[in-house]
C-alpha cells in the first residue's frame, strides 16, 4: 500500500486489519520524507527519481515478490513506475485516484493552484491539507496523527517539495522514464483494477485512460466508490479494503 501527499501509512490504518484478518501479508511503507521514515531537511535532495530508486530499494531489502499493489495520489506516480519497470514482481494492481503523468497534458488550474499554494505558503498545514481532500470532518485525534511526523516546519520539506516534482511540462526530467513506463504498462496484462471515489476533482477521468490503455483492466469490476474523495482511504477505508479482496479473490495467484 503506497500513500500520496502529504499522507503517510496512518491513511491505510482503516484497511490493515481487514487485509491481515483475511490472511495477507499488509505491507505500508512510508515514503522517504513521511511517517516514521527519514525526512531530509534539503529539499532539493528530493527528486520523482529518488522516490521511485528508493521504494525499489525498499521492495528489494524486503524481498517482496507477487505484490499486489495499492497506490493512491503519489503512491500511483511512484508504484506505476516500478510496476512498469519490474512488472515480474507484481501479481496484481490496484489504482484509487491515481494516476501516471507524463508532462504531455498540462494540469488543471486547481492543480497549479495547489502547486504555488505549496511552495509559497510559510507554514505547510499538513492536517488541513488531508482535510481538505476528505469529505467527512475528521477529529483532532485524527489530525494529531496526520501531523505527528512533523513537529515543525523543517520536517515538511519532503512534504512541500512533493508538488513541485509532479511532471507538468514536457521538459520534465521525469517525461522521458515515465513515457517508457507508459509503453511497458500498455503490455502490463496482469489484473489491473481502479477504485476512484466520485467526489475526487483531482483525478476524475483518469481511471477511463488506464482502463483503455492497460490490457490487465479488461474486463475487471472497475468501480467508483460513492460519497469518496481524493483521500478514499480516509472516507471509505473499509469499502475499499473489501472491493480489493474481492479482486484478489477473482484473479488468486
Amino acid at each position: 500500500m503506497l500513500h500520496g501527499e502529504p499522507s503517510w501509512s496512518y491513511l491505510y490504518r482503516k484497511m490493515i486489519p481487514l487485509f491481515v484478518e483475511a490472511g495477507y501479508r499488509a505491507v505500508a511503507p512510508d515514503l522517504i520524507g513521511f511517517g516514521k521514515s527519514d525526512k531530509l531537511a534539503d529539499k532539493n535532495a528530493y527528486s520523482y527519481q529518488t522516490h521511485v530508486d528508493w521504494m525499489w530499494s525498499f521492495v528489494q531489502s524486503a524481498d517482496l515478490r507477487n505484490i499486489t499493489l495499492i497506490c493512491q495520489d503519489w503512491g500511483s506516480l511512484i508504484g506505476l513506475r516500478l510496476v512498469a519497470e519490474h512488472p515480474e514482481r507484481f501479481a496484481r494492481v490496484v489504482v484509487a485516484n491515481g494516476m501516471l503523468p507524463t508532462g504531455d497534458h498540462g494540469v488543471s488550474v486547481a492543480f497549479q493552484a495547489w502547486l504555488t499554494f505549496s511552495q509559497t505558503t510559510p507554514v505547510f498545514p499538513i492536517g488541513k491539507v488531508i482535510q481538505s481532500g476528505t469529505l467527512g470532518k475528521l477529529s483532532e485525534d485524527v489530525l494529531a496523527g496526520y501531523n505527528a511526523p512533523f513537529p515543525n516546519e523543517a520536517y515538511k520539506a519532503g512534504a512541500r517539495i512533493f508538488p513541485k516534482l509532479v511532471p507538468i511540462s514536457a521538459d520534465d526530467p521525469a517525461t522521458i522514464p515515465n513515457r517508457a513506463a507508459w509503453e511497458s504498462l500498455k503490455k502490463f496484462d496482469k489484473p489491473f483494477l481502479t477504485a476512484f471515489g466520485d467526489k475526487d476533482p483531482i483525478t476524475s477521468g483518469g481511471e477511463r485512460i488506464l482502463q483503455k490503455l492497460i490490457p490487465g483492466a479488461k474486463d475487471q469490476p472497475h468501480t467508483i466508490i460513492s460519497d469518496a474523495g481524493h483521500f478514499i482511504q480516509e472516507d471509505k477505508g473499509a469499502e475499499l479494503a473489501n472491493v480489493v479482496l474481492d479482486f484478489m479473490a477473482a484473479n488468486p495467484l
